[in-house]
């Protein structure tokens, strides 16, 4: 449903298809609990009331898992075509509000964000168009003029294309919806990025049409929670409260896109040889986790420290390594036990970009990166150090 720079996907891993990791969260458990018990106990029984209880849960459980291969397939249309326009995809998550694509970076010409905005609803849309297509063919000859009746007689895979062709459409359109991060709002951000040539104006402006968009989801949910009649989302309690938190949802995704660009912003050109820290105490692998902590660790305000042996970077060890560890093993055990090896650091260049920087520690789920020179071991680059520079030369930092 939406795509977003940088960033560590959530949930957890189930696979790859075409290089893109696949996660999960397990949120999407409870929309998917709710999409079968709902097609399960109050719509299939409607259409369908003579048929058997294993058959009706059968199909809404069919048809609860179709919906969300559907979403991958859409957040999948956004990778690809964001690769074929130079723009790496790191991962795709599905959770309790659709999914997200998870970008190396912003795209980098309007045309690139306009492409790849657009693959999804139109993935989503030709997906309902072929599953309506598929039910005509499976359900045979259906007296249309009945109306209602009609559905009864269709068999359960056709009664699972009629369910599915439509939810991509409505999916399609509800993506086109120009408040950013929706796909829609993208689309705008990349038209007005190409009529003005900024990217931070557009992105301001998509933003706020964006939270406009939110805050009136939240306004027709509260409304219909107090059981007013809102024209296609009907009324009540759980629909209203479910389209609350879209908005919710849909309201911070805005915010934070924004927030994001403006932190890329403040940081590109701040090269990572001016926020690293240089003067770092070292360890040897065969100092014990107590001497580690009694002699390095309190008595400086350095949370991660290189293991060196004969001025070879052998590996790190964290503040969080150490908590690992029982205490009561720490006389016994060695650093270099405990430590991450060399080979698995992810690492950066002195010339590197900070705000590259930042997103790989955020992708690595670390706060800390070493930082290499010709194969030497010169610095540390921390979080913390790049939130300091920002706060103190980053300027405004809201939307």
């Amino acid at each position: 449903m939406s795509s977003k720079p940088g960033g560590r996907a959530f949930g957890f891993r189930v696979g790859r298809i075409a290089g893109i990791a696949i996660h999960v969260d397990p949120s999407l458990a409870i929309i998917f609990a709710l999409i079968t018990y709902a097609l399960g106990s109050l719509q299939f029984p409607v259409w369908h009331p003579d048929w058997p209880a294993l058959v009706t849960w059968t199909t809404a459980l069919a048809a609860a898992f179709l919906f969300f291969v559907s979403i991958l397939v859409h957040e999948l249309s956004h990778a690809l075509v964001g690769r074929a326009k130079g723009i790496p995809v790191n991962a795709i998550t599905l959770f309790i509000f659709g999914g997200v694509a998870q970008l190396e970076s912003e795209p980098h010409t309007w045309r690139a964000e306009l492409w790849m905005a657009v693959a999804g609803p139109i993935t989503s849309f030709v997906l309902g168009v072929s599953f309506l297509f598929l039910a005509g063919i499976f359900a045979g000859p259906v007296d249309l003029e009945q109306g209602e009746a009609a559905l009864a007689q269709l068999n359960p895979v056709s009664t699972l294309l009629v369910w599915l062709g439509p939810v991509n459409i409505i999916l399609a359109l509800f993506n086109l919806v120009p408040g950013f991060p929706l796909d829609g709002g993208r689309v705008l951000r990349a038209i007005l990025w190409g009529a003005s040539g900024d990217l931070m104006q557009a992105t301001q402006w998509a933003s706020r049409l964006g939270q406009g968009f939110a805050w009136l989801l939240i306004m027709l949910g509260v409304a219909m929670m107090l059981g007013v009649q809102v024209p296609f989302f009907g009324s009540g309690v759980f629909p209203g409260m479910w389209l609350a938190l879209i908005g919710w949802f849909l309201n911070n995704a805005a915010l934070m896109s924004y927030r994001q660009l403006l932190v890329s912003e403040a940081l590109h050109g701040v090269p990572v040889a001016r926020l690293m820290r240089r003067d770092l105490l070292s360890v040897n692998p065969a100092m014990s986790v107590e001497t580690l902590i009694d002699e390095r660790l309190m008595r400086s305000d350095q949370r991660a420290f290189p293991v060196i042996d004969d001025g070879h970077l052998l590996g790190l060890v964290c503040l969080h390594d150490i908590r690992r560890t029982p205490r009561e093993a720490w006389p016994a055990t060695r650093v270099g036990d405990i430590m991450t090896p060399a080979e698995r650091l992810a690492s950066i260049g002195t010339d590197t970009d900070a705000a590259q920087a930042l997103q790989r520690l955020s992708r690595e789920g670390v706060n800390q990166l070493p930082v290499i020179d010709h194969g030497r071991l010169v610095g540390l680059i921390q979080r913390e150090d790049i939130l300091k520079w920002l706060s103190l030369y980053g300027g405004r930092m809201r939307p």
